[in-house]
């Protein structure tokens, strides 16, 4: 306390309050839950509405305040039943149902959140032997009056306390777990606002939007409503009605931090829900800095674009005795030191692109002490991230021609993420496609698809559109827009590059299953063909275009659309990647997309190859296990190696060529 530094303390607003929500039990946090569909036998049909869900983290809320947003809904017919067709029975906590015999049928019912997930995964990671963790719903008023006392009285007994952090803010990002340890996790989404419901709020947006939401418009029959799915106006506004409320609760908040003289960070992870950064309300909050946990160069991004004064990052592993996969971390069996080297290489390669002020850990600081390799490696991985920022501190690294901009059905809002991390998201080409992107060397921006309606904004070079048919990165039912469609043909014919991964532009019942298929020069068969003839082709590759050993697995019924498509890559017979010249463009399609560095060296070879620039430009190194950044106002260049041998590499920068030799996951910085 008299070392002379900084006091970082932490809080969590929604937790800790175990004594006053016991007080206040109509003031706990709630969410819609969904039955997993149920076979009627007979015209009777009885579920217990909590079966399957784990009741140490759900409880029944049949508050008639509650009950008043039930539904049962016959999943057969797709239609919502009656009330006079079912009741509810709590003393056995079942639904008794009026059924058509062999229709299946399901429960949507608000329950209450018991068990902070937060705490919840912790216990069972930690085995922790403490109390069970609450959460108190900041929409209730009393909850907001208690919170504002609660934070003043926290802030007076902390006088020393410099930076008060906020561990994220109300709402909890959705994970709903099962009673049975075969399906434990039944759905995660890092980005769906499933958890932000209770009566009062749903009551609320329906005086102010004018329309009333139900239990179904967040269950989405038992998928819910993940990120991955197109976003629906319903969803857009219940997020822009949860983001005004939580904005203005959470100033209150962090006024009375500053008026007590200290600084307010956030970190953007667990309870971060309606505080999206890329919203443009965002320096609403006034917060003066913002923590994000990494595990890879995405999320390293993600938190560097954020309008705040200074950017922290958290990484991994965290020092806890199980790492979030199961997999022993500082415990017997573990290797933390080769973890935190292995998710290093991967944030690495992003802070050389964008500047991030200040790092740390999460944990238990008293489990390093068994494992001096973890030490070793964190002293390594210190002095490379104060170099790099360092490097940032005279101005950005040079960014290359041309530009690109990634578009999907969220655009903006989901700038450098999907909806987790890489370990939750990992089977989406699109998150893949964005963790390469992170360390090279263009400059990226994120559009929707109104972003684009009346014409594509200027200075983009390229357009990414990657993903599977009907999701929101493809963008589902936003390619049956004929405005979408003809704007991004005008572009690519004066000059632009679409440039499509997986099933870009799907969209079923076209005269084309891929809308963007006269562009791209290539359709996906979705069975319509299936008496027809295909055009066949010979292999055209392009010099230098796919690294040594990268292979791209085909997508099956891959066809070209005409004979002037250039197949530059196939595998058995199927076309992997392809060009196709159209007006002053082009349109690119590859296969699929996953991860590494001669994926990432492929990427930035297409990318060059399709505004016909060299494939080792300046600023390029000729190995593609090493990357380089050049900061033009320092004078300097700097070199990575992501692989764990040792390699050379060649970069040439104001037409100088400097060849280097690194050292398994070295980095160098060079004077130029």
């Amino acid at each position: 306390m008299t070392s002379g530094y900084d006091i970082y303390s932490t809080i969590c607003p929604v937790r800790e309050h175990n004594e006053w929500i016991r007080a206040n039990s109509n003031a706990r946090q709630q969410t819609f839950l969904c039955t997993a569909p149920k076979t009627a036998e007979s015209t009777q049909l009885t579920i217990r509405v909590i079966e399957g869900f784990f009741e140490g983290q759900f409880q029944i809320n049949d508050t008639p305040e509650a009950m008043a947003y039930w539904q049962v809904y016959d999943r057969t017919a797709d239609t919502p039943l009656p009330a006079g067709k079912w009741s509810y029975n709590p003393g056995t906590g079942a639904v008794e149902i009026q059924a058509t015999p062999w229709h299946q049928y399901t429960i949507s019912f608000l329950a209450w959140r018991v068990w902070e997930e937060i705490s919840m995964y912790n216990h069972v990671t930690n085995n922790w032997d403490k109390e069970r963790l609450m959460q108190l719903n900041p929409y209730n008023p009393q909850a907001q009056e208690y919170l504002k006392k609660y934070m003043a009285e926290w802030c007076e007994a902390r006088p020393r306390t410099k930076v008060v952090r906020f561990t994220s803010l109300f709402y909890n990002f959705a994970w709903i777990w099962g009673a049975n340890e075969r399906n434990r996790n039944i759905f995660t989404d890092w980005g769906s606002y499933d958890f932000t419901v209770c009566p009062e709020a749903l009551d609320d947006f329906a005086k102010e939007y004018g329309y009333p939401l139900c239990a179904e418009d967040f269950v989405r029959k038992g998928k819910y409503n993940a990120t991955h799915r197109v976003p629906d106006r319903k969803k857009l506004d219940w997020m822009e009605f949860c983001g005004k409320f939580v904005r203005r609760a959470a100033r209150e908040l962090i006024d009375i931090v500053h008026e007590a003289g200290k600084l307010a960070y956030v970190f953007y992870d667990d309870n971060w829900l309606g505080m999206e950064p890329y919203n443009g309300h965002f320096s609403e909050f006034n917060f003066d800095g913002l923590i994000k946990c990494v595990f890879s160069g995405y999320e390293a991004r993600l938190c560097a674009g954020v309008p705040v004064g200074t950017h922290e990052i958290r990484f991994h592993p965290y020092l806890f005795p199980v790492g979030l996969g199961g997999a022993p971390t500082f415990s017997p069996g573990g290797k933390p030191g080769e973890d935190a080297i292995g998710y290093w290489m991967n944030v690495r390669r992003a802070l050389l692109r964008s500047k991030i002020e200040r790092c740390g850990l999460g944990g238990y600081l008293h489990l390093t002490k068994e494992y001096p390799d973890f030490v070793e490696a964190m002293d390594s991985i210190l002095k490379e991230f104060h170099a790099i920022a360092k490097l940032h501190d005279s101005g950005p690294p040079q960014a290359l021609k041309p530009r690109i901009a990634v578009l999907h059905a969220w655009g903006k809002l989901r700038s450098w993420t999907l909806s987790g991390h890489f370990h939750e998201t990992h089977r989406h080409t699109l998150i893949h496609l964005l963790e390469s992107l992170s360390g090279l060397p263009f400059d990226v921006e994120f559009l929707s698809f109104e972003d684009i309606a009346g014409g594509v904004p200027e200075g983009i070079d390229i357009i990414i559109n990657a993903g599977e048919a009907g999701d929101a990165w493809s963008g589902g039912a936003a390619w049956g827009e004929t405005a979408i469609v003809d704007s991004l043909t005008a572009w690519v014919y004066n000059g632009g590059v679409f440039m499509g991964f997986g099933e870009p532009s799907a969209l079923a019942g076209g005269h084309r299953f891929l809308r963007m298929a006269h562009i791209l020069g290539v359709d996906i068969d979705d069975g319509e063909y299936a008496c027809h003839g295909s055009w066949s082709f010979t292999l055209e590759p392009e010099a230098d275009l796919l690294p040594e050993e990268t292979r791209i697995i085909a997508k099956e019924n891959v066809i070209l659309t005409d004979s002037s498509t250039r197949v530059l890559a196939q595998q058995d017979g199927v076309p992997t990647v392809t060009a196709n010249k159209t007006g002053k463009g082009m349109g690119l399609y590859c296969a699929g997309f996953s991860h590494g560095p001669g994926s990432t060296r492929l990427l930035q070879n297409l990318i060059l190859f399709a505004v016909g620039s060299s494939m080792i430009p300046e600023c390029v190194t000729d190995n593609p296990l090493v990357e380089c950044a050049y900061y033009p106002a320092a004078g300097k260049l700097a070199f990575i190696n992501n692989s764990p041998t040792p390699e050379t590499a060649s970069c040439t920068v104001n037409q100088k060529t400097r060849t280097v030799e690194l050292k398994a996951h070295e980095m160098k910085i060079e004077e130029v």
